[in-house]
């Protein structure tokens, strides 16, 4: 390609970092997350680690390293085997950067701290009321998870909430305390840890929400605070799970109104849509403004589970109302603007996946069934040489890609193997008729199939539809 590109996934296909919250510090935009492991057998397995990129190079991201690992909090003695949930991070009126974390289902709040944000962070301390007591401990307390975190003018505020909703509910009887009312907001004193102000509900659970603006968008996990031209938002993920939705307040902690929903990982909801585009399950995230544009940052489904999610963002507009309307899932994400139509192009870049029966959610107990097409990687869970691919193709799978600035006349080639013989359509649209058809055919190892088609100019989705018998693994396709 002449130029370089952002994707989604935006980082490299072997990393699998959920749960983004990104940051701009000194021209670069830093993403703390969750670290899920490839083919894990559960949640945030791996320890933190952090990834960066220059504001004016959303495709250029580094490594940070390990940045914090479990067995460096001394407060539980099982650490090692304990899952780390999603942290966020803030920078303190003393300058240092604040990661504040969820130790599994522990129900209490620690914190790590560090000079610098993509540096080694170490335990400071967990958060904790006047007399000490640990946040989550006194009798009255609520069960404590995912938080959030602001710092505004130098006042602190946390976001913290779990509410679980019917059978989903039932799983977690077990917790040392019950689930809260709804996404709550907790004011911290200057040192980060100790609590200024008692928890407060701002945004209700679907037990409260029937006659409020959050019905049927209630909140269920993933706060995340932000400011934006003087209002504040609290994003969360809602009682739907797949999207994320955002309320509107004039002050941090109290006064939220329901505002929308920012994005969905099945596409459920944008422009009225009822059917999921993609596969479905947890979705955590929040929004960043990177060189004058605000970006949606999420996750979607890999691997035919809900264990190994991969990070993706996405443009939003924020309107002078302070309105932010849905956005859609794309391949560009990052991008600045649709894709070239030169070169080669991964696979996995879809932003849209279904089987001929369409898409299902991924959750613990309902994963990929063998109809259904997923993304994936060769090997183990690894930090380099990505060589990720869609898998398990059948008749009437199809992936779509939005979108690229084409340009006519072009040959488009294929790469693919497996057991299938038949043939990949090509479309603009996945109800339109196919502009060409490439032929497939089977084969143990990778091969390569084109054909000449003449595609319109402009900008438009690309969709890949596999029509014929067997299965087919595809790893990319290029435009010559």
């Amino acid at each position: 390609m002449s130029k370089q590109q952002a994707f989604n996934p935006y980082l490299p296909g072997y990393e699998y970092v959920p749960d983004g919250e990104p940051y701009v510090v000194d021209g670069r935009v830093y993403i703390y997350g969750s670290h899920d492991k490839f083919n894990g057998s559960d949640f945030c397995i791996n320890n933190y680690v952090c990834w960066s990129a220059p504001v004016d190079n959303l495709s250029n991201w580094e490594c940070e390293g390990t940045i914090y690992g479990r067995t460096q909090d001394p407060c539980l003695p099982d650490a090692a085997s304990r899952r780390m949930f999603a942290p966020d991070m803030a920078r303190g009126c003393d300058g240092r950067f604040y990661l504040y974390y969820a130790f599994d289902f522990s129900g209490t709040i620690a914190v790590a701290v560090c000079d610098t944000p993509g540096g080694k962070y170490e335990y400071y301390g967990r958060v904790h009321y006047a007399d000490g007591t640990l946040l989550g401990t006194r009798p009255d307390d609520v069960f404590q998870y995912d938080p959030g975190v602001l710092a505004d003018n130098g006042r602190i505020y946390l976001a913290t909430g779990f509410c679980p909703m019917g059978k989903f509910r039932e799983r977690f009887s077990h917790l040392p305390k019950s689930i809260s009312d709804g996404g709550m907001i907790i004011e911290l004193e200057k040192d980060m840890l100790t609590i200024k102000k008692e928890p407060a509900v701002v945004i209700p659970n679907p037990d409260f929400a029937s006659d409020t603006s959050f019905a049927q968008h209630a909140f269920f996990e993933a706060p995340s605070l932000r400011k934006i031209n003087n209002r504040f938002y609290y994003i969360y993920s809602s009682e739907n799970s797949h999207e994320l939705c955002y309320a509107i307040s004039d002050y941090p902690d109290h006064g939220y109104v329901y505002g929308g929903v920012l994005i969905s990982n099945g596409d459920i909801g944008y422009h009225g849509r009822t059917a999921p585009l993609n596969y479905t399950g947890t979705n955590h995230g929040s929004i960043e403004c990177i060189n004058d544009r605000w970006y949606v940052f999420y996750h979607r489904q890999t691997n035919g589970n809900p264990y190994s999610r991969q990070g993706c963002a996405d443009p939003i507009e924020v309107w002078e109302n302070g309105y932010i309307p849905q956005t859609e899932m794309t391949s560009c994400g990052l991008n600045n603007g649709p894709l070239e139509a030169k070169g080669e192009y991964n696979a996995t870049i879809a932003c849209a996946l279904m089987s001929k029966n369409g898409a299902v959610p991924y959750t613990p107990k309902q994963q990929a069934a063998p109809e259904h097409p997923f993304f994936t990687q060769s090997g183990t869970d690894r930090e380099e040489s990505p060589d990720s691919y869609i898998t398990n193709m059948k008749d009437g799978a199809i992936a779509g890609y939005k979108y690229f600035d084409l340009n006519g006349a072009c040959t488009l080639t294929l790469t693919t193997r497996g057991t299938g013989t038949g043939r990949m359509l090509i479309l603009t649209d996945p109800e339109a008729e196919p502009m060409a058809l490439v032929p497939i055919w089977p084969s143990p190892g990778w091969q390569a199939s084109s054909v000449r088609t003449s595609l319109p100019s402009g900008v438009s989705a690309l969709w890949f539809g596999y029509e014929g018998t067997g299965y087919i693994d595809f790893r990319c396709f290029s435009f010559s």
